[in-house]
């Protein structure tokens, strides 16, 4: 007999030889109810609040009851949160110790939210025609920079224009825009909590950088990066967008994987400077994307800090890094070198200032990163006209 239960008795006279006594001869064994229920599951918090389910309104109103078989659901705010498993087990436990032993709960508490599910992979980015990887074998070529810089002249020429800054361990995006103090927030959209990106110079923006201390390093597993990187993707509202721009890491890592195996990209930019070591680095690169496993086209190469020119002598140029070395490279691949920029003071500076070249377009090198612009719109209209989509690359388990 459960302690919690409720007991009928009736009582009868019982004479013995010796004395009179009053027994308790019928018991009825209590039924169940949607309070007894309810009252178990006051005695399970959950984490993220310190409530009980009840007070945390989390038990739907429906609790079906079939002999000792009892079912209902918890109601959690969205589909991924952590607590899932371990709530559901509890309120099981909680429902066996003060409910009865006997009652059949294991397997029958659903789960839904409040919120709808993340798109499944390969329905991300629904409404973005053209999504473009920019990438580099190593760092310090400037990639966040043509990055940052191809964003606003796509957008300059009329484009719709999304760029996620992918670099999750060192985001940079943020301080080329001038926008570091942004905390982008979130609305509802179609039963969904989308994060809002930060626009600025015409272009939908979102980094990590918005997330963190700026000042302090990310030390974040492989898992949790790519987490985070999915989460920026598929949890935005990033709208009609002709291009989604993506800045990648340097080399080759996680996030690299990460993004193949959750978006269809239309193709990747290969970013390098003249010297050797960047151009060994850089062919890595190449490789990672036309291997038959990723199959990514390229779309073309842009060969940064090409030359240098000084301010006061503006038809100088010298050869500091080596020359042609990306075209050389782009030759021998047969992919098309899709812009030279040079090395230029005010193109740093302009970073640095949160305004990228690219807004002053009349300048030398603002009219560069436009042709670079004019150059990769021709050559996504002639990949998507001659070659499939690409296939999202499977994950393997």
């Amino acid at each position: 007999m459960n302690i919690e239960a409720i007991i009928a008795v009736n009582a009868v006279d019982w004479r013995n030889e010796n004395k009179n006594c009053l027994f308790l001869i019928f018991i009825e064994q209590m039924s169940i109810y949607p309070k007894l229920i309810l009252d178990a599951l006051t005695k399970v918090r959950y984490p993220g609040n310190g409530k009980n389910l009840v007070e945390a309104e989390m038990v739907d109103d429906n609790i079906r009851i079939e002999g000792n078989k009892v079912s209902f659901s918890l109601i959690f705010e969205k589909p991924t949160d952590p607590f899932i498993r371990s709530v559901v087990k509890s309120a099981e436990t909680a429902i066996l110790t003060y409910v009865g032993k006997d009652v059949e709960i294991v397997g029958n508490i659903s789960v839904v939210s409040r919120q709808q599910a993340r798109p499944e992979v390969g329905k991300f980015l629904p409404q973005v025609k053209n999504v473009i990887a920019v990438s580099s074998g190593k760092g310090g070529v400037g990639k966040s920079t043509v990055s940052a810089n191809l964003a606003i002249a796509l957008a300059r020429l009329g484009y719709k224009v999304g760029l996620l800054d992918a670099d999750i361990f060192g985001p940079s995006i943020p301080k080329m825009f001038s926008v570091e103090d942004e905390r982008p927030y979130s609305e509802r959209v179609d039963g969904r909590d989308l994060i809002i990106p930060i626009e600025k110079y015409g272009v939908k923006i979102l980094s990590i950088g918005f997330f963190v201390d700026p000042e302090q390093a990310i030390l974040w597993r492989g898992g949790m990066a790519s987490n985070a990187l999915k989460q920026l993707i598929a949890d935005a509202n990033w709208g009609d967008l002709d291009y989604f721009l993506i800045d990648l890491p340097p080399g080759t890592s996680d996030i690299h994987l990460t993004i193949v195996q959750s978006l269809s990209l239309t193709g990747a930019v290969v970013v390098t400077t003249p010297q050797e070591v960047s151009l060994a680095a850089a062919i890595k690169g190449v490789n990672m994307f036309v291997n038959e496993k990723v199959g990514v086209p390229i779309l073309g190469v842009v060969e940064n800090m090409a030359w240098f020119t000084p301010a006061e002598l503006p038809q100088n140029r010298y050869y500091i890094f080596g020359r042609d070395g990306g075209k050389r490279m782009a030759d021998t691949f047969g992919i098309p070198l899709i812009g030279q920029i040079p090395l230029v003071q005010s193109i740093c500076e302009s970073g640095d200032a949160g305004v990228p070249i690219a807004m002053k377009q009349e300048s030398p090198d603002g009219r560069a990163f436009m042709a670079v612009a004019s150059s990769l719109v021709e050559q996504v209209g002639k990949r998507n006209n001659e070659l499939p989509p690409t296939k999202i690359v499977e994950t393997h388990k």
